[in-house]
């Protein structure tokens, strides 16, 4: 029965978006990445991106597919572009840790990703916006 069916939480582990130097393009760009705060290897870790637009447009579908994410530490996933910060942006994280599903879907609403919402980022030495 559903009742009985126990779903773990996700605990210390986020989504982020941070805008950093690309030495290949010479330019200020966004990049999403997985942090791992917590105390746990993550396994089998899969990403989905999409956004969607209030006015019915849609980005592509990008899936990432990672084997393990160790504790306390960052993995870069994506480029982002800034064309598609007007739209909402959805993340969902899937991954095991040891038998147990964990899930989750980060969400930044539109024009949530921008300068004005950087704040200091745990594990990765660097300001970003954190989906939580």
């Amino acid at each position: 029965m559903k009742k009985d069916i126990a779903i773990p939480v996700v605990k210390n582990v986020y989504i982020a978006v941070v805008k950093e130097w690309n030495e290949d393009f010479t330019s200020h760009d966004w990049m999403v990445y997985i942090i791992n705060d917590s105390d746990q290897l993550l396994e089998s870790v899969m990403i989905r991106s999409r956004g969607v637009h209030t006015d019915g447009r849609k980005t592509s579908t990008f899936r990432h597919a990672f084997k393990q994410v160790e504790a306390k530490k960052a993995l870069k996933v994506e480029l982002i572009m800034e064309e598609v910060f007007a739209f909402e942006n959805e993340f969902v994280l899937t991954y095991f840790i040891g038998p147990l599903l964990y899930d989750k879907v980060y969400t930044a609403a539109p024009f949530s990703i921008s300068e004005e919402f950087i704040k200091k980022l745990p594990i990765i030495d660097q300001e970003g916006v954190l989906l939580i």
